[in-house]
């Protein structure tokens, strides 16, 4: 049986992604019960992510500020504060932050890709706001721990 969990805007466990970003996780896989993950992912600009894939679960952005380019499935979208972009499990899709700074409530349903985000990732301390970029942690975590597919380089050009 799950518990509520109330967390608040500046709580939560960060953890810096060495794909790029400090993600601030706000309700666990195994605090919804396998049910879902719920991570806050503050970026900066130029971050991307490879094209990819998560076979296991669909996942959702809430742009909470700034604004991504989504690549999903061949076709790029903009999204702004306040927008949602859903992509379906198994949907190739990448992102590029086109703002100086973005922030976005990251939602996998259901919360078996958690795996792969902490092996990708480490703890920070309060006083941390950044680390390395390391690509091939994550590619390695995502072999080690399924969660993520990735399926090429990021499909943005380089700017």
């Amino acid at each position: 049986m799950t518990e509520a969990v109330i967390c608040q805007q500046d709580e939560g466990a960060r953890r810096w992604f060495y794909g790029g970003g400090v993600h601030t996780w706000k309700v666990t896989a195994e605090q919804s019960g396998g049910a879902f993950l719920l991570f806050e992912d503050d970026l900066v600009a130029g971050k991307r992510t490879p094209l990819h894939q998560h076979p296991d679960s669909d996942e959702t952005f809430l742009m909470l500020a700034g604004e991504i380019l989504v690549h999903l499935d061949g076709e790029e979208l903009s999204v702004g504060p306040g927008g949602v972009a859903m992509i379906p499990r198994g949907v190739p899709h990448a992102f590029l932050v086109t703002s100086p700074t973005a922030r976005m409530l990251c939602l996998q349903t259901p919360g078996c890709g958690q795996a792969f985000f902490f092996g990708a990732s480490h703890p920070l301390a309060d006083s941390e706001t950044d680390g390395p970029v390391d690509f091939d942690k994550v590619m390695a975590s995502a072999k080690e721990n399924g969660g993520m597919v990735p399926l090429g380089p990021p499909p943005f050009a380089a700017g």
